[in-house]
């Protein structure tokens, strides 16, 4: 039965599979990593060399078939992560200050799933990211336009518990499904992962976990699509910028001004690899008091709006600090879609909006390249 599964049994499974072009099998090697099990359905990471990349979908559908035959399992999702080989690669990557394993891969062409792909990323956490996020593509949504959203953060995904569904995806063979939900397509990794399960995976597999996301799903004709960015600005977010054809940025902050300094990183990041940035939202920018409708500015206010007319961004907008937002996102009942005639969904589409009209008079960028001399 599926609660008899656990990582011993998986392993053995798999030790009956070979890398490419070897006959040590991918256990006796180390190369099976990142383990999930959830409810009979299993996720897991095998690293192969790059050179055998054109072999890699036989061994994915090897292991994936070895695993789908222990007893309680319902489905298997091997992800591949490729290391480049030799010396000379890594001290040169480290001289140039080029994330390691980023190598010729970074070289192909950037995926671009939808008409428009748009990045939401904060410089921090806890600045409400994410429930902008979500709020932004059902505002999208409501003004006709055909919308997905990817949550893009690995160790802390959030869009299963914001759109209140939690499931395993299905897949064709090739494609993964989105889950669609509230008019949107969605994916992440949380659809694989326990809600209280901690991911403990490497840079290279969570780059190749987004990588795949990317590529792997079965996107369907989007206008646009909304990565929800990790926070930060490490090697998911550059691996983003460099393998999504990204139409733009938007940046989240709050008022204060230590959120501003981090925002201004993020900023930063995407104006470094050619990312037009499409503008900063004020996020918990005052609260309105329910009893006497005073307006409270508890994390000060307009900081946002100063900061992106010093750096010549546009400002699009700001979002009050309001439990109705807030409530309805842990319901997983996004308030522009489970309350649009409030003032909250019109902020967000007030927002959508100017995106909108930014994407259209920007002209996207090449992805930015590696190249190694």
């Amino acid at each position: 039965m599926a609660h008899k599964l656990n990582e011993i049994k998986i392993i053995e499974a798999l030790s009956g599979i070979s890398l490419p072009n070897s006959d040590e099998s991918i256990v006796d090697t180390n190369s099976v990593s990142g383990i999930v099990i959830k409810d009979g359905h299993v996720g897991f990471t095998i690293e192969i060399n790059a050179n055998d990349k054109d072999k890699a979908d036989m061994l994915r559908n090897a292991a994936e078939k070895a695993v789908l035959e222990l007893v309680g399992v319902l489905s298997a999702t091997a992800m591949l992560t490729a290391h480049q080989s030799g010396p000379s690669l890594q001290s040169k990557n480290q001289e140039q200050g080029t994330p390691i394993g980023a190598g010729q891969k970074m070289q192909e062409k950037p995926h671009q799933p939808a008409t428009h792909v748009i990045a939401v990323a904060s410089g921090k956490g806890g600045v409400g990211k994410s429930t902008t996020s979500i709020n932004l593509a059902l505002a999208l949504t409501s003004l006709g336009k055909k919308v997905g959203i990817l949550d893009a953060d690995i160790y802390g995904p959030s869009l299963p518990r914001l759109i209140g569904l939690n499931r395993k995806p299905e897949s064709d063979g090739k494609k993964i499904m989105p889950i669609k939900a509230w008019g949107l397509q969605t994916m992440s990794i949380g659809y694989l992962v326990a809600e209280d399960a901690p991911t403990i995976w490497r840079g290279p597999m969570v780059m190749s976990a987004i990588e795949q996301m990317l590529r792997d799903v079965a996107w369907d004709a989007l206008d646009v699509l909304v990565i929800d960015m990790p926070p930060g600005t490490g090697d998911a977010q550059l691996t983003i910028s460099q393998r999504a054809a990204l139409s733009g940025a938007v940046i989240v902050s709050t008022p204060q001004d230590l959120a501003l300094i981090d925002a201004r990183k993020g900023l930063n990041m995407f104006r470094k690899v050619n990312v037009p940035l499409l503008g900063i939202v004020e996020n918990m920018s005052h609260f309105l008091c329910t009893d006497c409708g005073a307006r409270h500015e508890i994390f000060g206010n307009g900081g946002a709006k100063a900061e992106a007319a010093k750096l010549g961004v546009p400002f699009l907008g700001e979002i009050p600090l309001e439990m109705a937002i807030r409530q309805t996102s842990d319901d997983g009942t996004p308030i522009v879609s489970s309350q649009p005639e409030s003032p909250h969904a019109e902020h967000y589409r007030s927002i959508a909006a100017a995106v909108l009209n930014s994407l259209e008079h920007n002209t996207p960028k090449a992805s930015p390249k590696i190249v190694f001399e």
